[in-house]
């Protein structure tokens, strides 16, 4: 981890009707010896690109009377309303007004160094300050309580009241550097660099400014929030922005304001070394970059224009039906996606909030200035961004809220699979995906009727605009929900002792009949399956380091951080990656099952830590201790050292321009730190991120980090890489042990290591691996195979059909194919076909005609139809996942899973099934397996000269697609149609929608 010192400035919503919005500076080093040149320096003329030969000054004072109410009162409107009419004040430059008591600075100043350095002998400049040289306006409330409450320049008075409501603040910004238009009337200097805006409204939000950016004339890129923008850009303006990275370091009120910079006042503007002896171009504006980012779309790749017909067709996927670029349905824009804490808060209201109130803080470079959390990019001149924020935000976590694939899945769940209790799925699977949505909405309703009414799909999409967009009252709950799996769910989760008190406080609403429901005989941690776990109070987060500098985060969200060891322990993971459902049957629970058994696998092998935040578990540690964050959080690098930075990006004390009324370096000055845990939280769906990369218009997203822009990497590229490190790297190994041959056969022994912490594939159970073995000549033909794919990753056999169990429906979705039977591929010792193949998969089944809860379990008998519903699971046809090293025998699985408060039907669950006698399957690791290739099947005349076999991965099969296609309809449907239709893979390393794992290279035969 390492600090570079380049970037540049800007920018930085509780309240009235829009309350759910509550929501840099190149620079490079400086230097040395500048002026021991031998020739001599020719100073060029300073020219002021700003300067008007007229004032700007108000035009109409009519104008300016009739908006200045509105304008004092931003939380009165919604949005677009309020951003109308302070357009028209800014434009007609009625914060100008003098003789309405407006006042300004004395003349434009630098807000930082500005230095010169000589590159290709040619002089260059760079600006080192927070913002780029400005001229500040301030109302005349703003004036009078900075002259009567900092009058003395260092401080403000103990007594004195919080800046009042209405209060304005209008810093206009000009090039680099001041001296050239610090001469200059700032009446006749047109602000080229926009403005940004504080304007004090102290009942709409906790830290009580609305903040902004602001472009005069048409050519600034300036534009209203709503509707959004076509990349989905953080706004321009609102209340609870991130300008708080920065401004949360001040002493009182978020402001560094000093009267001394006011014209008639005592005292002189801070002054910073400024090398202006020539003529340097204009910087660009930080304000505009995080607004708006390079093209109208930014795809991180490019799609198919058309629909890939032949594609659709192997899936059997009813191209006809599918949209079209005009008419699918997208998700609403993440410009929608800001939540804040309110005044007089936090309390329970704000106990989940979005994203967008950490990412000012926990994305790299957001104060523009310093460059903490990142890595140069070896092959550009960029950086990798490797803040909190960036790495969990193109993560699967950070697009859980929008995941195409979860939301068809819903879709298929609530009409086909369970329409008898669409209410009850719909909360149940939202309370993970949409955990902060679904978990604020139920404390908000709770509050109000003491009832927890279901949490639908239909309020994912609740938007605040227009005024008449159904459900614009729950557009809090939707923009939570759309935030994925969000900060608040992870650093709130309460855990060992503190879940004692917790679930009868107000930010627990619901929590508890949450855990009735889904895991009625649980008890302890394992009442917290399926994301059921208690928060903590609305006041405090928690995080691994010790000592954290609180002041910021109090300032910005009154909100006090602090140590807490828990945060580090797999049991933060385990909640909602131990899955727990009712299995149900027209509209009836007949029992309950575990649909995922992530952390359960893990705590059964011998990469368990053996620790929990409860307590030991039996059986202590495994000989591979490792924990969840381990690997999908890491925090040092292969060997062994610790990864080293500091965990936020804010306005210090010590490493920034000088600022008045500052806290001091004890409060904001911030430490770097070992052991800093990269929030990359992936596994192998490359298809999800791939999907994110080339549909951001669809999806709803941005592409360009909000902080760091066009200096770094894009995230959703640096989360593919990860995907691809890890599958390449850290998940199995496979090699061809042994190749015999007779004169009627080659026999060739494959074995495969697991070298994850749980099953492969784990998670949902429609995940798969395969193995693709083939026999080769000596040019790298293909002789033989078992395991090969057409373009649509279904598995054929040598004549390009689909072999057994491939598909599940008809081709146009009428029947299923012989239900009765189950077709699948079982789990092979030997295989000598090329219509076999070793799929590792978990195949379940449904419940049988009037089942009862006997009907069902681990060790029933299938009796009804394969399934992907999540809720329907009564029997378990087939489980030869690659078990984890050190997997334990039942005893001793019985004894962890009546310590963490689950039952022996938790032990059992996790055990293989249909696995025969494979000795293999006795302490897991891996699997072996021979191939016999009759040579009776090879092509006449071909001579085998090596052999090859390669683990593929599948997050969404075939089967799995088309039952999507076959079981929902509407919207969500038909937009992951459209995605499959038109995801461009080619040339990728999920070319043919496969991810290849590893592959033992050709392995030549012996003579």
């Amino acid at each position: 981890m390492i600090d570079t010192s380049k970037t540049n400035s800007g920018l930085c919503d509780k309240g009235g009707p829009w309350r759910v919005f509550r929501r840099s500076h190149l620079a490079a080093g400086l230097v040395a010896g500048l002026f021991l040149l031998s020739a001599p320096l020719t100073a060029l003329a300073q020219q002021c690109s700003a300067e008007q030969t007229e004032q700007l000054v108000p035009a109409n004072s009519n104008v300016c009377s009739d908006l200045r109410k509105a304008v004092r009162d931003p939380s009165a409107l919604p949005l677009d309303q309020y951003q109308d009419r302070l357009n028209r004040f800014l434009e007609n430059y009625c914060h100008r007004a003098a003789d309405s008591g407006w006042r300004r600075d004395k003349a434009v100043r630098d807000t930082g160094p500005f230095t010169a350095s000589l590159q290709g002998g040619e002089w260059q400049g760079k600006d080192h300050g927070t913002h780029a040289p400005v001229v500040i306006w301030y109302s005349p409330e703003m004036a009078d309580w900075l002259s009567e409450y900092r009058s003395d320049g260092e401080s403000t008075d103990e007594e004195a009241p919080p800046v009042p409501d209405g209060a304005i603040m209008v810093k206009e910004m000009y090039p680099a550097p001041a001296s050239r238009c610090n001469d200059v009337d700032p009446l006749k200097l047109y602000p080229t660099n926009g403005a940004a805006i504080m304007i004090r409204d102290n009942d709409a939000s906790h830290d009580g400014w609305y903040w902004g950016w602001y472009g005069f004339g048409e050519g600034s890129g300036w534009a209203p929030d709503w509707p959004p923008a076509p990349t989905n850009p953080m706004p321009n303006q609102g209340f609870a922005q991130y300008c708080m990275n920065c401004h949360a370091s001040a002493e009182d009120n978020l402001t560094f304001a000093s009267p001394s910079n006011i014209e008639g006042e005592p005292g002189e503007p801070l002054t910073f070394l400024s090398q202006d002896f020539f003529e340097a171009p204009a910087p660009s504006a930080r304000h505009r970059e995080v607004a708006l980012p390079d093209d109208e779309v930014h795809r991180l790749g490019t799609p198919h224009y058309r629909s890939d017909q032949e594609l659709l067709e192997a899936l059997r996927a009813l191209s006809d039906e599918l949209p079209d670029w005009d008419s699918v349905s997208k998700m609403p824009s993440q410009t929608y996606d800001n939540t804040w804490v309110g005044a007089g808060g936090p309390d329970a209201s704000d106990e989940f909030l979005t994203s967008s109130q950490c990412l000012g803080c926990h994305d790299a470079g957001s104060t523009g200035l310093q460059f903490d959390m990142t890595q140069p990019n070896p092959h550009g001149d960029d950086l990798f961004n490797l803040s909190p924020y960036a790495t969990w935000r193109s993560s699967p976590m950070g697009l859980a809220g929008r995941d195409p694939f979860f939301f068809a899945q819903l879709a298929s769940e609530t009409q086909t699979f369970h329409p008898e209790e669409p209410g009850m799925v719909e909360d149940t699977c939202l309370g993970c995906h949409g955990v902060t949505g679904q978990r604020q909405f139920h404390i908000d309703q709770y509050a109000e009727t003491e009832s927890c009414p279901d949490f639908r799909r239909e309020t994912v999409n609740a938007v605040p605009w227009p005024d008449d967009h159904p459900g614009v009252e729950n557009a809090q709950y939707g923009a939570l929900a759309r935030d994925g799996i969000s900060c608040t769910a992870c650093h709130r989760m309460a855990l060992g002792e503190e879940t004692e008190d917790a679930l009868s406080q107000p930010e627990n609403a619901c929590v508890e009949e949450r855990q009735a429901l889904l895991n009625p005989d649980n008890s302890g941690f394992a009442k917290t399956f399926t994301g059921s776990f208690p928060v903590r109070p609305p006041d405090s987060l928690i995080g691994p380091f010790e000592d954290p500098k609180v002041k910021p985060m109090e300032n910005a969200l009154g909100i006090t951080p602090e140590h807490n060891a828990d945060i580090a322990s797999s049991e933060v993971c385990g909640t909602c990656h131990t899955v727990h459902l009712p299995v149900m049957q027209e509209g009836e629970t007949i029992g309950h099952t575990y649909e995922q058994t992530t952390y359960p696998e893990w705590a059964f092998s011998a990469y368990r830590t053996g620790d929990t935040p409860d307590g030991p578990l039996p059986h202590g540690k495994g000989a591979r201790a490792e924990s969840c964050q381990s690997c999908h959080m890491p925090s040092e690098a292969e060997d062994g050292t610790p990864y080293r930075s500091k965990i936020a990006s804010i306005q210090e004390h010590s490493n920034f321009p000088e600022a008045e009324h500052s806290l001091g370096s004890e409060d904001i000055d911030l430490e770097e730190r070992d052991h800093y845990a990269r929030h990359t939280l992936v596994g192998l769906n490359v298809f999800l991120v791939k999907m994110a990369q080339q549909f951001p218009d669809i999806l709803g997203i941005r592409t360009v980090d909000p902080m760091l822009v066009g200096m770094g990497v894009d995230p959703l590229l640096r989360t593919e890489q990860a995907m691809l490190d890890l599958a390449s790297n850290e998940t199995a190994e496979i090699a061809v042990d042994r190749v015999d041959s007779s004169a009627d056969k080659l026999t060739a022994h494959v074995s495969l290591t697991n070298k994850v912490g749980h099953k492969f594939p784990s998670g949902v159970g429609f995940r798969r691996a395969f193995v693709d073995f083939r026999v080769l000549d000596d040019q790298g033909n293909t002789l033989w195979a078992s395991g090969r794919t057409n373009g649509a990753g279904v598995l054929v056999d040598q004549s390009g059909a689909p072999i057994e169990g491939e598909y599940w429906w008809s081709k146009d979705c009428s029947a299923r194919i012989r239900p009765e039977e189950r077709l699948h591929q079982p789990h092979y010792e030997t295989i000598a076909r090329q219509d076999r193949a070793q799929i590792y998969q978990e195949l379940v089944s449904t419940p049988p005609d009037d089942a009862s809860a006997a009907s069902c379990g681990k060790n029933s008998e299938p009796a009804g139809q394969l399934t992907t519903s999540f809720l329907s699971i009564c029997s378990t046809v087939k489980d030869n996942r690659l078990l984890p090293h050190g997997f334990l025998p039942d005893e001793q699985r019985s004894d962890i899973a009546k310590a963490l408060g689950a039952g022996d039907d938790l032990a059992e669950d996790v055990a293989p099934t249909a696995i025969g006698d494979d000795p293999d399957y006795s302490q897991g690791g891996g699997d072996s397996l021979v191939y016999e290739v009759p040579l009776a099947d090879l092509p006449k005349g071909a001579k085998p000269a090596a052999v090859k076999a390669t683990l593929y991965y599948q997050a969404t099969p075939p089967f799995y697609l088309q039952d999507r296609m076959c079981t929902a309809k509407g919207e969500d449907r038909d937009r992951l149609g459209f995605l499959a239709g038109h995801l461009n893979l080619d040339g990728t390393q999920a070319e043919d929608w496969k991810l290849e794992v590893v592959s033992s290279g050709a392995v030549a035969l012996s003579e």
